[in-house]
């Protein structure tokens, strides 16, 4: 029975299994049949969609053709127009060329001809001369000077009437100018004068101390006088003496010295010794502060400490009686004024108008002029090249910057205004006379007067000798030759005087 049953199980599994396979065989038979129905359909559509892009690109293609075939046919069309527009231009051209040919043919001659009528007009000019030769009895060239002559005499007058009206015109005007410049330089700056001569007096407390300071058999006095490089003078004048010398440096040391001892009351060479050396001292701390004060009174920074103790120097030092160190610091002031209104270096005229003498503080102990000798050492001291060349160039006639022109002129107006400087009486008549001997070297002058204290000069000329029209060249010519030779503060005028007189008595 197990195995009846065994044998069943077997025969289920077998019809299982086959019947399994059928099923499953089926199954895979429909599951091809779909996937080649579907590779059929994707297949057909894909040749569908490749006819229809096909075509889309050859519809595309054809009307690119089409469009290069109208570009082609465009630019054809516009090489066509290009070249037809250049071979107008060349027939125009050619046109022209032929005109412009013809042209020069034309002028080539008309020059022949024109140059046949000059030859002709030349021909009968020339003796159209000669016969105006043979009946005015002159030659052409003398004709030429008896016009010339004879225009000259016309117009002579006229010329120096001319000559009047512009000089009076342009004098007017640049005096009207400088005067506004000057005058308000000048009422901006106010300053006291000096009038230090070669001597310096000393008060004493009695006259006992005039044989103190002589000492025994003159010890005293010599030895002052030896370490001070100075000659005290000791007259009748009461209470008093007189300390001389060249250098005021010199002269205030030996003063300073002496008050020392008189406050002291001891005086013998030792302690004149003493004090002298303190009076040194003393001098170089108070040139020192003397420099100082007047850099800051002229607005002058950045100077090097040695160059201001040299500045300080100057407050010892006079020209024509004028303290170098006050009108040093007058000059920068006025400078800076002008420079102002100018329209210059401000800060440049101000320097170099403060250090423009600079070479006075040392030109006793330095060969050489002080121009140079300023011009070194402001280049020793690091001083800018312009303030130096102001220092070397401001007396020379022409200076080529205008701040030395600036300077130049603020050294003459803080020399020339009145009281500035002393002049002996000397030197005054001097100078008066110089200015006459000069205007008199000249042909045609009959008197000379120098007048407003050598400001001025008065020429007086022969009418006969000097025409008006020479009397303006004499004038510029006195005027350059007082220039050339002659050293004056501020300027001189020179006025030349022609007059005719004529007198007559009615009886």
């Amino acid at each position: 029975m197990e195995i009846t049953l065994l044998i069943g199980i077997a025969v289920s599994l077998a019809v299982g299994f086959a019947i399994g396979y059928v099923v499953r065989k089926a199954f895979a038979s429909r599951s091809v049949d779909s996937a080649e129905n579907k590779a059929e359909s994707i297949i057909s559509e894909a040749k569908s969609k490749e006819k229809e892009i096909f075509l889309e690109a050859k519809d595309k293609a054809l009307a690119v053709i089409e469009d290069a075939k109208k570009e082609e046919e465009r630019r054809r069309q516009e090489l066509v127009h290009a070249q037809q527009r250049l071979e107008k231009r060349e027939s125009l051209f050619d046109q022209k060329l032929l005109d412009l040919e013809n042209k020069q043919t034309k002028l080539a001659e008309q020059s022949e001809a024109l140059e046949a009528s000059r030859g002709e007009i030349a021909k009968i000019k020339e003796q159209q001369m000669q016969k105006l030769e043979k009946v005015a009895g002159l030659t052409q060239e003398e004709a030429k000077n008896v016009l010339l002559e004879n225009m000259e005499i016309r117009s002579k007058d006229e010329i120096i009437q001319r000559l009047r009206k512009l000089d009076s015109i342009a004098a007017d005007e640049w005096d009207e100018k400088a005067r506004q410049k000057l005058s308000l330089a000048m009422e901006r700056i106010a300053s006291s004068h000096a009038v230090e001569t070669t001597t310096t007096s000393l008060p004493l407390p009695s006259d006992d101390m005039k044989g103190r300071i002589i000492g025994k058999e003159g010890r005293n006095i010599k030895t002052l006088e030896q370490l001070t490089g100075v000659e005290i003078i000791i007259d009748e004048t009461p209470q008093t003496l007189l300390i001389s010398g060249f250098s005021p440096i010199r002269r205030h040391l030996a003063k300073r010295a002496l008050e020392k001892l008189m406050s002291d009351g001891r005086i013998h060479p030792g302690r004149i010794e003493e004090a002298v050396e303190q009076a040194k001292k003393e001098i170089a701390l108070d040139m020192k502060k003397a420099g100082e004060e007047a850099a800051y009174a002229a607005g002058v920074v950045g100077l090097h400490p040695k160059l201001v103790q040299i500045l300080g120097r100057m407050k010892y030092r006079t020209s024509y009686g004028q303290n170098v160190l006050q009108h040093s610091v007058e000059v920068s002031n006025i400078s800076v004024v002008l420079a102002e209104e100018l329209g210059a270096n401000v800060e440049l005229a101000r320097k170099g108008g403060l250090l423009h003498d600079i070479g006075k503080a040392v030109d006793h102990e330095i060969e050489g002029g002080h121009p140079q000798i300023g011009f070194d050492i402001c280049k020793k001291f690091g001083v800018a090249e312009e303030v130096g060349k102001i220092a070397l160039t401001h007396h020379d006639d022409h200076p080529d910057m205008l701040e030395t022109v600036i300077v130049k002129v603020a050294d003459a107006l803080s020399g020339a205004r009145p009281g500035a400087r002393k002049d002996t009486y000397e030197n005054y008549l001097q100078r008066l006379s110089e200015l006459e001997d000069i205007a008199n070297t000249f042909d045609g002058v009959d008197k000379s007067y120098a007048i407003q204290a050598g400001r001025e000069i008065r020429v007086f000329v022969e009418p006969t000798s000097v025409n008006d029209l020479e009397a303006h060249q004499l004038a510029r010519d006195i005027a350059n030759k007082i220039e050339a030779e002659l050293k004056y503060p501020g300027e001189i005028k020179v006025n030349v005087i022609r007059e005719t007189r004529v007198i007559e008595y009615a009886r």
